[in-house]
């Protein structure tokens, strides 16, 4: 029996493009909240700085999870913080490429 497809959510959040080293501290102060996301599904998340602004891919076990992470109070509280309204983009992930593991998942919930 396989697993159920991941969820990816691409948060795109539209400020100006950061120093590396702020991106860098920013995203230290705040992976400890991210780590205690494991628990409610969260597999993983990497952190976005650029030209079209920040954000995070971000891995989930279900949709369902994902959902109650980005909800109302979030989308006000990122929007606050930021002061811009965060982007959810929501895909389902059946096939992984792991080049550092050297295997390719695949997930497709049977």
């Amino acid at each position: 029996m396989s697993a159920a497809p991941l969820t990816i959510a691409i948060v795109q959040i539209p400020l100006p493009k950061r120093s590396r080293q702020a991106a860098i501290a920013s995203a230290l102060n705040t992976a400890p909240t991210y780590r205690a996301l494991a628990p409610k599904g969260l597999v993983r998340k990497d952190y976005l700085n650029g030209p079209a602004g920040g954000g995070g891919v971000y891995t989930w076990r279900s949709r369902s999870e994902a959902e109650a992470w980005y909800d109302g109070d979030w989308k006000a509280r990122m929007t606050e913080l930021f002061g811009a309204e965060p982007v959810v983009t929501y895909y389902e992930c059946a096939v992984t490429v792991d080049n550092i593991a050297g295997e390719t998942i695949v997930r497709d919930g049977q």
